[in-house]
């Protein structure tokens, strides 16, 4: 069951990799699941205020708030019951007061494929030794900078992407794009935007077509030629408050909006241009070191047969931990029936130091 699971989610990711060339929508989806246990757990609403190593993912310009010099993270989910893994990492400096720069690598990829083109030799006969294995995988290396602005609250960041996306020996693609985002607070209001791939992001794929010709043509089926994969522009908009209960308890509320301009989605909100998918996160904090997570995002309005339909949504949650420079996150997603994914368990750590201090103490 197990190997017959991996075949069809490879044909899923075939089918992605190798025509998306013909139609932009979907384009580098795997740059939309998030990154973070916090984020996660929050639904995605986290836009406004995110702070640490997971801003070169959410919003690049909340990277310069770091606390420390320093700052590693990394995060690891899977999904289809652990055939297809997650990953996530990345490392931060505070340049001074103002300013910071990161780097993180994403990748999310299907390993351990059967390819069973060589199956049958040249006499018909059925050789399983002939059977060897590929993955196929998508990567993203974000470069990252945000500074804060002399108007008082007020902070900017962006990425440069290079996207690698490869099926085995098959197929494979470059892409290249940028993103643009800012911070704003005003007391204990946060507002955040992300315009993410600003101008278009670009993958150029190219198709071993020696390879591919016989199946393909045996099958009746077009030979790929090599193309070239638009992802359009997405908005991420997020707005929050954070409300102090005493010294010690704290609630943090933030609302978020997800727009995408490749067509019609099954959104809450939809149009023939664009789409809105609008989310909402709640944090509840104790001293600022352990924290209770709540997040719903993802509606969508699901057709029955009798051409009536049910409203769906995605519920959240997770907790996290907060001390001596480590920061533990956990997430619960996609709980119960709520889609027709499993749930999945998201783990995120993080760790934040001054170099002077971390130098002198190794020695």
């Amino acid at each position: 069951m197990k190997l017959t699971t991996k075949i069809l989610i490879f044909i899923l990711f075939a089918s992605n990799s190798l025509f998306a060339q013909v139609a932009p929508k979907y384009s580098n989806e795997f740059l939309a699941i998030g990154v973070g246990a916090r984020g996660l757990g929050m639904g995605g609403s986290v836009v406004a205020s995110v702070d640490d190593i997971n801003a070169v993912y959410w919003n690049p310009a909340g990277l310069y708030k770091l606390d420390k010099k320093i700052e590693i993270g990394a995060m690891h989910s899977e999904y289809f019951a652990g055939i297809a893994k997650y990953d996530f990492l990345g490392a931060s400096y505070k340049i001074d007061d103002k300013s910071a720069a990161g780097i993180s690598m994403i990748r999310f990829g299907v390993d351990d494929i059967p390819n069973t083109l060589d199956l049958i030799d040249s006499d018909g006969n059925i050789r399983y030794d002939r059977i060897s294995s590929f993955s196929v995988a998508d990567y993203a290396f974000l470069f990252t900078y945000s500074r804060v602005l002399p108007v008082d609250g007020l902070s900017i960041g962006g990425n440069v992407k290079l996207i690698r996306r490869n099926a085995g020996d098959f197929a494979d693609a470059w892409g290249f794009g940028f993103d643009v985002a800012a911070q704003y607070q005003l007391k204990n209001w946060k507002f955040g935007a992300n315009l993410r791939d600003a101008t278009s992001t670009f993958n150029a794929w190219q198709f071993n077509q020696e390879l591919l010709r016989d199946v393909f043509e045996a099958t009746g089926n077009e030979v790929p030629e090599n193309g070239l994969e638009l992802t359009l522009p997405r908005l991420l908009l997020g707005a929050g408050y954070m409300y102090n209960i005493s010294d010690k308890f704290s609630l943090y509320s933030e609302l978020g909006l997800q727009t995408t301009t490749d067509g019609k989605r099954n959104t809450l909100i939809k149009t023939d241009v664009v789409s809105i998918d609008p989310s909402l996160g709640l944090e509840f904090g104790y001293k600022n070191m352990v924290y209770a997570r709540a997040g719903v995002n993802n509606f969508q309005q699901i057709p029955d047969y009798d051409n009536t339909s049910t409203f769906s949504w995605q519920p959240n949650i997770g907790v996290g931990l907060n001390l001596y420079g480590f920061r533990l996150d956990y997430a619960l997603t996609d709980i119960g029936n709520q889609s027709i994914a499993l749930y999945s368990h998201i783990f995120s750590l993080s760790y934040r130091f001054n170099s002077a201090g971390f130098f002198a103490s190794s020695k």
